[in-house]
């Protein structure tokens, strides 16, 4: 029998080898062109310093327009650093162009100009009282810790008798409310509201200061710090009448070891 014919064999090719690709090639992996709105800063300074070369001014007089230090203009036009929005109109106004062919470059219309001027204006002015308010806030708030700290001190160190104590307590007390006042100034938009939260600072204030007498003079045997009034009757030379707004103590036998303070009806 014959061998039966062998099939010929089709050469196969190898498979090529997979290789990574390059960077940038793939879609996944392609880089990020640059935005156009990305603000170049060198661009900005040199904008800024072809307008104050115009002008023939030197960088400290264009410092002295903007009440600014000339170092400020140098980093303006070196890039290493950008006016606020405030500044951007100041200086729209001084050299006589519109914000965007400052920061851009770019001549708009006039009355794309007048609305990129009033919307800058609108930031800039917000801005401005973002800053104000914040300041006021933290000087309340300083205020506020320092009337709290004269108030516990002038309690702690000077004795009861002494009015050097309700003295230094009323002074710590108007640090105190003004603090308060500055706090809730900028969230509290209507001014009778603020006045009526004052006055209940008073109020509790004023409570706070009475009911740490009370419990003074009940628990303690001490004479009332904040006493409007002290007299001596002759009647009973060994008393001495302590007079407060909510109530009147008795000093009896003042000075001695029998000393004794209570309150009389």
């Amino acid at each position: 029998m014959a061998a039966s014919a062998q099939r010929p064999v089709c050469p196969v090719a190898p498979l090529p080898r997979p290789t990574a690709p390059k960077f940038g090639s793939h879609p996944n992996f392609r880089r990020r062109s640059k935005s156009p709105c990305t603000l170049n800063r060198e661009d900005y300074g040199s904008r800024i310093r072809s307008l104050r070369k115009k002008r023939g001014l030197t960088q400290e007089q264009l410092a002295e327009k903007l009440n600014v230090s000339g170092r400020t203009v140098s980093r303006w036009e070196t890039g290493s650093n950008m006016p606020d929005i405030g500044m951007l109109v100041e200086m729209a106004d001084f050299f006589d162009v519109s914000i965007p062919e400052i920061v851009s470059g770019e001549r708009k219309s006039e009355n794309m100009n007048k609305e990129t001027r009033n919307t800058a204006v609108a930031m800039a002015e917000y801005g401005r009282n973002a800053v104000k308010k914040g300041k006021q806030k933290a000087i309340g708030i300083l205020m506020s810790a320092f009337g709290i700290f004269i108030i516990v001190s002038a309690l702690s160190i000077f004795p009861s008798d002494s009015s050097w104590g309700s003295i230094y307590s009323v002074l710590g007390s108007i640090f105190l409310v003004a603090g308060i006042y500055l706090i809730i100034r900028p969230v509290v938009a209507k001014r009778g509201l603020r006045i009526l939260t004052v006055l209940g600072c008073v109020c509790l204030l004023f409570g706070a200061f009475a009911l740490s007498d009370y419990i003074a003079v009940k628990q303690f045997s001490q004479v009332p710090r904040f006493r409007y009034a002290t007299s001596y009757d002759s009647r009973y030379p060994d008393q001495l009448v302590h007079k407060t707004i909510f109530f009147t103590a008795v000093q009896k036998n003042p000075g001695t070891e029998n000393e004794k303070v209570f309150i009389v009806k």
